[in-house]
C-alpha cells in the first residue's frame, strides 16, 4: 500500500501550495488559541478554498465547545482531528463529519486508549505523549518508541504522528507499517512555521518509502 502524508499546522497559502504540489493526501488547520499554529475562521476559510477536491482538509480541536467545532467545520472541513476528548463526544461529532481521535502514547499501555473508540471514530492518530505540564498536546516535536506498534493489532485506520521529520520518517514507516504518517513541528523553521523546503523534503521522503 503506498505511504501518504498530511502536514499539519498550515496557516500560509505559500506553504499550503508546497504541500498540495508535493503529494500530501490530507492538510491540517489547528483550531486552538494557546497553539502558534491556531487560525481565525476567516483565514482558515480562505486557506480551505485553496485545497483541491482529492487533498482532505483536517481540522485539529483541543476538546472543543460547539460554538468553535461549528464555526470551524463551517469554513469546508472534510475532517475533524480530537485530542482529550471522550469516546463518546466523538461518536457525537462523527454523525456530522468524520472523525479522527489522538491516542497519547508512551509506554505499550498507552495503546490500550485506543480500544474504547473502535466504531466511534474513523481513524486513530498516535502521537506522542506530551508532558503533564505542555501547553500543547502535540506539535512539539516529542516521538514515541515506534516498536510498541510492531505487535500492536490495529482495528481500524490508523496515522502515525509524533516527532516526525523529514530525515526519521522513512525509518519511522519502516518499523510502523504505518501508510499514513502526519507531521507539523517537523516541517518548521520555528514554532508555527512552516518551511517549504523541509515541507518537500518530506514529502518526497514519504513518496519513496
Amino acid at each position: 500500500m503506498p505511504v501518504t502524508a498530511k502536514i499539519c499546522g498550515l496557516s500560509t497559502p505559500e506553504t499550503l501550495d508546497v504541500a498540495i504540489a508535493g503529494g500530501a493526501s490530507h492538510v491540517g488547520f489547528v483550531f486552538f488559541p494557546p497553539s502558534p499554529r491556531n487560525l481565525g475562521f476567516d483565514q482558515a476559510r480562505a486557506l480551505v478554498a485553496q485545497v483541491p477536491s482529492h487533498v482532505t482538509k483536517v481540522g485539529v480541536f483541543v476538546d472543543p465547545d460547539e460554538a468553535m467545532l461549528n464555526a470551524a467545520i463551517a469554513t469546508g472541513l472534510d475532517a475533524v482531528q480530537l485530542h482529550k476528548v471522550t469516546p463518546e463526544r466523538a461518536a457525537a461529532i462523527r454523525a456530522r463529519i468524520p472523525v479522527w481521535v489522538a491516542v497519547a502514547v508512551k509506554t505499550s499501555a498507552d495503546l490500550a486508549a485506543a480500544l474504547p473508540f473502535a466504531g466511534a471514530v474513523d481513524r486513530i492518530l498516535f502521537d506522542a505523549k506530551t508532558p503533564d505540564s505542555a501547553a500543547l498536546p502535540g506539535g512539539m516535536g516529542l516521538r514515541f518508541d515506534w516498536s510498541l506498534l510492531q505487535s500492536y493489532r490495529h482495528t481500524q485506520p490508523w496515522a502515525l504522528s509524533g516527532g516526525l521529520d523529514p530525515i526519521n520518517v522513512t525509518e519511522a514507516i519502516r518499523v510502523t507499517g504505518a501508510t499514513l504518517v502526519d507531521v507539523s513541528s517537523g516541517v518548521e523553521s520555528a514554532p508555527g512555521v512552516k518551511d517549504v523546503d523541509k515541507i518537500a523534503a518530506f514529502l518526497k521522503a514519504v513518496s519513496l518509502s
